[in-house]
């Protein structure tokens, strides 16, 4: 019988995904997750509370070559992300996540409502991958995962305790202006970490290297390195959670 394998990812939607499909699958389900170590180390209680919640051992994988770190993946690859996606996705997430994965594997994927349109790319990319969307399937938004991780008596990851939109790496290179103002702010040093290793990679490959770009003005679309990132309002994109229509029907799922 195939395995149905929950990807944790430390974020609340990815919690709830997994809750709901061990709770419909029982045995079958096995929970996995790939340790990052940019990211914030709140996220390590928040997998040990949740694996208290879910009744069930989380497998952590921890790539070896690159030691976890999307640092050293850009300082070592040379390349930080692009028409490709960025490289540590690859090297130290996605593709350790797939080292863990057999032949006829179910994948639980943690879209919520309002990401339908990530799940079309992903049967546009993947058809002959077989997977569920616990969280679409049930009307769940981001902010009803929250809520429901609150109600589960669950403190909610530190990021998004400061506001943040996610619970991944601290300075993700898909932010954008005001997230990487956010992360100046917050945490500075974090913040040079990240600039050093863009830095080394520019000498290589030049201003393609460089993580934001100019969204406006007479340069916009222009590319710059973090440290010229000018000042401006900080963005962690964050409201407080809110438990929508469809929670009580799901939590019903698996409190039963």
């Amino acid at each position: 019988m195939s395995r149905i394998v929950c990807q944790f990812s430390c974020g609340a939607a990815s919690a709830v995904a997994t809750k709901l499909a061990l709770a419909q699958y029982g045995e079958r389900a096995v929970v996995v997750n790939a340790f990052i170590a940019e990211e914030h180390e709140d996220n390590r209680r928040f997998a040990a509370d949740c694996e208290r919640w879910f009744g069930r051992t989380i497998d952590t994988l921890r790539d070896v070559k690159y030691d976890a770190s999307a640092i050293k993946v850009f300082e070592t690859v040379g390349y930080i992300k692009g028409p490709r996606g960025a490289s540590c996705t690859s090297r130290i997430k996605r593709g350790l996540l797939r080292t863990f994965e057999r032949p006829g594997d179910v994948l639980v994927l943690g879209y919520t409502a309002e990401e339908q349109w990530l799940l079309d790319d992903w049967l546009e990319n993947w058809p002959d991958r077989p997977a569920i969307t616990p969280l679409i399937d049930r009307g769940l938004t981001k902010e009803d995962c929250k809520a429901m991780v609150i109600r589960a008596d669950i403190e909610l990851p530190m990021m998004y305790r400061l506001g943040y939109d996610n619970a991944n790496c601290i300075g993700c290179v898909k932010g954008g202006l005001g997230y990487w103002r956010a992360i100046r702010e917050d945490f500075p040093e974090r913040f040079e970490r990240v600039a050093q290793a863009e830095a080394k990679v520019a000498a290589l490959h030049g201003e393609n290297a460089y993580i934001l770009r100019h969204r406006s003005g007479p340069l916009k679309g222009e590319r710059f390195p973090l440290r010229q990132l000018p000042a401006g309002k900080p963005d962690r994109g964050e409201q407080l959670p809110s438990c929508g229509l469809f929670c009580e029907t799901a939590e019903q799922e698996y409190a039963a």
